[in-house]
């Protein structure tokens, strides 16, 4: 917790290329490489459209379905207690789960092999909305890790 004042999140919602959709716009400024908001707009509506052609649902539901299913809800935290240091479970905030789930969305779209980032990314949207992917198992995998350690969740504090 900072020391001075209590950090408060901007009630004011920004507003969507297209969508009047604060996630949209958080997920266009994450994808944004360089300061290059134009482009990276353009590579979302691009998404948009390839998921349309791919999937018969509306895009946007896609969209907010895989963010959805991504968003962790417990994590790993290193704890030092005599000594050791144990992975302790923590309860995830619901700014860090977006923060997270966008994130992890967007750098396993980076690493898939599909042509063009725009192909990338719908794949993996559409991979996240199934429950399929490497978003979804990056979830998955920090999941198992909080189960696996859950003898440890007496040292949260």
């Amino acid at each position: 917790m900072p020391r001075r004042r209590v950090v408060t999140t901007s009630s004011r919602v920004p507003r969507g290329p297209e969508y009047d959709e604060f996630l949209v716009k958080r997920f266009i400024n994450i994808v944004m490489k360089d300061g290059k908001k134009n482009l990276a707009e353009r590579i979302f509506n691009r998404t948009l459209d390839l998921i349309s052609e791919k999937v018969d649902q509306p895009p946007v539901e896609i969209f907010k379905q895989a963010i959805e299913n991504i968003k962790p809800s417990v994590e790993v935290k290193s704890r030092r207690v005599g000594g050791s240091t144990y992975q302790v479970p923590v309860e995830v905030r619901p700014e860090r789960r977006l923060a997270l789930s966008i994130r992890w969305l967007v750098d396993s779209s980076r690493s898939r092999t599909e042509r063009g980032y725009p192909n990338r990314l719908a794949g993996e949207l559409i991979d996240a909305a199934n429950n399929t992917g490497t978003a979804w198992k990056k979830k998955e995998d920090t999941h198992k890790m909080a189960d696996a350690n859950k003898a440890f969740s007496h040292y949260k504090w």
